[in-house]
């Protein structure tokens, strides 16, 4: 055959491919973005005798590139920019917050994320507290769950909230005895500030988000499924239409647009290979840490609270007919067991009307033992982000007791022949994709809490199955299955070579492992 100088061989490495049929290989070629061969050094080099474009890998593991099923890419790129109060007292949240005060002009914005009450003893500030250290800015911080904020006296003025304003429909605004605001915001309430904050868009926003992505790249990260809103998916436009944007991204619209899209005629899967849209993101309840995720029976010691429903399944159906005749697939929010239950039954009364797109529910963080088949059953993929367990774990067990043994229960879905797209979340969480890795296959932080053999050890996954969550699980989900996620001819040549081989190095060694390279689409777009 004619041998092209655009032809790349890669070889003596140990590629895994995440093919069942050819599991691993020494060399590879890549013509035009894609992966046109796979095999032994001694086969590609017989056939590619000629070829010179040639990478030695010198023995390294080399694997599919990683993806991201669950980011939220621009709160995640602006997030570099905030705050971090992702502290271990609120005091030294505060210090950051009074340091980034004393070099903020007065009267702009002070931001931050990633406080978390469960972690401090002296649990959920208030409006006062940061008053002290900041009282000639607004101050917004939002909660690691991003289901809660924290405001200051200035914030609350600015959005107009005074001992009067109503709490809004699906959310909550904190209150001390008399009745007057103390600075915490739950779940609907948090967009009574967040509307006032003036948000970065247009070229701010774009370069945030282009720099990001290399960040992103430097974990190992060439795809992503998004859930942020129209600003986000405009940049990202602006990025590919530039050449700019060489992260596959499946970009999900939000449910308040549902009717738009399908006026348009939008359906899932549109677009093209960097950019295409995927489902209809809709929210059933909040989040574990502000306890209001749905549940069937009350939080441990807090008899009164069950969580809050934001959708029930007459909601979904509603809502999922329209999406459903449109070509439009679902993905929900649903955190905690009634909200997973309500979820599963609109989807069983969906799968009426049409069996074939990928719906999914997103967290199923925690799921009652009589609908653990479901999913399974339905074709229903189970997005979910292993690193909540291990940071979860102990606030689970406080909240949920002896019910935390169905939750982050990845083994069990496996088990019903669920598929399982694993994400992080971030910015809730790191993107590290080998955090994640870790905690899936140990159930264990990495300071080694809570034991050797990990929290609810019987739902750990092996190294394999843990992988594919993060490469063939994704590329099922966005529809992608017969081009991203393994190293197979005719599939995209989105690969990483890696420090460590995850097959063989000490489990406990997952997290530290790094790219020395990244290449989207046959381009390294980082080397080490």
């Amino acid at each position: 055959m004619t041998v092209k100088n655009h032809l790349q061989v890669l070889y003596n490495g140990r590629i895994h491919t995440m093919s069942s049929t050819t599991p691993e290989v020494s060399a590879l070629v890549i013509d035009h973005g894609r992966i046109l061969a796979i095999g032994s050094d001694d086969q590609i080099w017989r056939e590619f005798r000629d070829q010179r474009n040639a990478h030695n890998l010198q023995g390294r593991a080399v694997i599919p590139g990683l993806i991201d099923a669950h980011i939220h890419l621009s709160q995640y790129a602006l997030s570099l920019e905030k705050v971090d109060c992702e502290t271990s007292s609120r005091s030294e949240c505060l210090r950051r917050v009074a340091e980034r005060a004393g070099v903020t002009p007065a009267g702009e914005w002070i931001l931050g994320h990633g406080w978390n009450q469960n972690d401090w003893h002296e649990g959920f500030g208030t409006a006062a507290d940061l008053d002290a250290v900041a009282p000639h800015h607004p101050v917004y911080l939002t909660a690691k769950s991003l289901h809660a904020a924290w405001a200051n006296t200035a914030a609350l003025l600015r959005a107009g909230i005074s001992s009067q304003t109503p709490d809004p429909e699906g959310g909550k605004i904190g209150r001390d005895p008399s009745g007057k605001p103390d600075g915490i915001l739950f779940e609907s309430a948090m967009e009574l500030v967040a509307r006032v904050i003036p948000e970065p868009e247009g070229a701010s926003l774009t370069q945030a988000i282009e720099k990001a992505q290399s960040s992103l790249w430097q974990m190992g990260l060439t795809g992503v499924h998004d859930f942020d809103r129209r600003a986000c998916f405009s940049s990202l436009q602006s990025l590919r239409e530039d050449g700019r944007l060489r992260l596959r991204v499946v970009k999900s619209i939000p449910l308040e647009d549902l009717l738009h899209a399908a006026a348009l005629g939008l359906r899932t899967g549109f677009g093209d290979d960097f950019l295409r849209i995927g489902a209809i993101k809709a929210f059933a309840d909040g989040a574990l840490g502000p306890q209001t995720a749905a549940m069937l029976q009350p939080y441990e010691g807090n008899p009164e609270n069950r969580g809050m429903l934001l959708l029930d399944a007459e909601q979904l159906i509603e809502h999922g007919k329209i999406a459903v005749k449109s070509g439009l697939s679902l993905a929900v929010h649903a955190i905690g067991d009634r909200a997973v239950h309500e979820v599963l039954e609109a989807m069983q009364a969906l799968r009426g009307i049409d069996r074939t797109l990928r719906h999914r529910i997103e967290h199923v963080q925690l799921i009652h033992p009589g609908d653990t088949h479901r999913l399974g059953e339905l074709g229903i993929i189970a997005s979910m982000q292993p690193i909540h367990a291990t940071s979860d774990m102990f606030m689970a067990d406080r909240h949920w007791g002896r019910r935390a043994s169905l939750s982050y229960a990845w083994r069990t879905q496996l088990n019903h022949h669920a598929v399982l797209a694993f994400g992080s979340d971030a910015p809730v969480e790191s993107p590290n994709p080998f955090w994640g890795i870790h905690a899936a296959v140990t159930r264990r932080r990495q300071d080694g809490a809570p034991a050797p053999e990990g929290w609810y050890p019987e739902q750990r996954l092996s190294i394999s199955e843990a992988l594919h969550g993060y490469t063939t699980g994704p590329a099922y989900a966005a529809g992608w299955e017969h081009c991203q996620g393994q190293l197979m001819p005719g599939f995209f040549a989105d690969l990483i070579v890696l420090d460590e081989d995850p097959f063989t190095c000490d489990p406990e060694k997952l997290p530290m492992i790094k790219p020395v390279a990244t290449m989207v689409a046959g381009e390294w777009v980082y080397r080490e």
